[in-house]
């Protein structure tokens, strides 16, 4: 069984060193990489992996939204060009795992047939204290379990979406986010062998700043692709423009208080298993009462904003309702207006009747 992953990668030397490392160590046979225009260190560091021929290496500069484009075509090359049995398609900030602990990525997937086909991959989002750079990978050690009516609370629309595992296959295609591919599922993957993503989405306001701008940017230079309108990037794009995101960026953190409650009630579930692995930058703390303005600011941001979305889905709903009405009243004239020309003729008819009979 050879087992290979795709990963399209920019700006990302913080983590993706570490990232490497780990999938290397966890049994991953093949990794391509796609390096999109880095600026930071990260073609650089790469170049050494591909050196010591611990991974395939492409770059393309292009600074557009191409990633289901250049995912799809790695996906493909891990099929025709390195006999993949399973494929992955990961992002610089994932880490792939077997649910079960003390088993390796490459074990589980030797128990899972090919007749699986593909199947969706759990993401959890992993959450902490905020920082102003680093890798969180020692400080950031909590599942955020949170609902989605919490996370609205605190500008997030919802959790990350699902990833996909996919049968290496030469015709896949991998939808833009990785999230989707046009391989039908099969049979259900085998109790006990089941695979989850860690997800570290903002590991330090540094690294997500640069994110948003770069991945704002990238669809601004797309004008053929048209994100939703709550598309978390883009919602974030917004505030960053508008001078706001990093009130948003801490505000999403929980405080010491509301994780100690949330260990009780679930919304947090201690997550240990990437602490050990060596962190390639060094975190820095934020000036506590600065970030505690922040915190209080974002909060009160993403209220008002919370509210402001529930006010536009009520006026729409009162819009809509207001229109079918219209709409109602409008066939209720014309049947009423259908029955006038029908009495109108009955009458002109029965006084023609009397005039011929006078």
């Amino acid at each position: 069984m050879r087992l290979a992953m795709t990963l399209m990668v920019r700006d990302e030397i913080d983590i993706v060193g570490a990232m490497l490392d780990h999938h290397l160590a966890q049994g991953v046979d093949t990794i391509i990489v796609t390096d999109n225009g880095s600026a930071d260190g990260t073609a650089e560091l790469l170049s050494k992996y591909a050196a010591r021929g611990q991974i395939v290496l492409h770059h393309d500069p292009v600074h557009r939204k191409q990633q289901s484009e250049v995912v799809t075509a790695m996906a493909r090359e891990a099929a025709t060009e390195f006999d993949a049995d399973w494929v992955l398609n990961a992002d610089a900030d994932e880490f792939w795992l077997a649910r079960t602990n003390g088993l390796s990525l490459h074990d589980a997937f030797e128990h899972i047939p090919r007749s699986v086909q593909a199947f969706d991959v759990h993401v959890y989002d992993l959450i902490g204290a905020p920082a102003g750079s680093g890798s969180g990978l020692q400080r950031l050690v909590y599942r955020d379990l949170r609902p989605d009516a919490i996370l609205k609370d605190i500008g997030l629309h919802a959790h990350s979406t699902h990833d996909a595992a996919h049968v290496g296959d030469p015709a896949v295609v991998v939808a833009q986010g990785n999230h989707f591919v046009n391989i039908k599922p099969g049979d259900p993957v085998p109790a006990g062998f089941e695979i989850e993503v860690l997800h570290l989405p903002w590991r330090s306001w540094g690294q997500y700043s640069r994110k948003v701008r770069n991945a704002g940017e990238a669809y601004e230079a797309s004008p053929t692709l048209t994100p939703s309108p709550n598309h978390h990037g883009m919602r974030d794009y917004r505030r960053l423009k508008a001078n706001t995101l990093r009130a948003y960026y801490v505000a999403r953190h929980p405080t010491p208080e509301e994780v100690e409650r949330g260990l009780v009630s679930g919304d947090f579930v201690h997550e240990t298993r990437l602490s050990a692995i060596e962190s390639p930058q060094p975190d820095t703390a934020l000036n506590l009462e600065i970030a505690e303005i922040e915190w209080a600011l974002g909060r009160a941001l993403a209220a008002a904003e919370s509210q402001l979305a529930a006010e536009h889905e009520k006026n729409r709903i009162l819009s809509s309702g207001l229109q079918d009405m219209r709409a109602q009243n409008r066939a209720l004239d014309q049947r009423l207006q259908l029955l006038a020309n029908r009495r109108s003729v009955r009458w002109s008819d029965a006084v023609a009747r009397r005039l011929r009979r006078g």
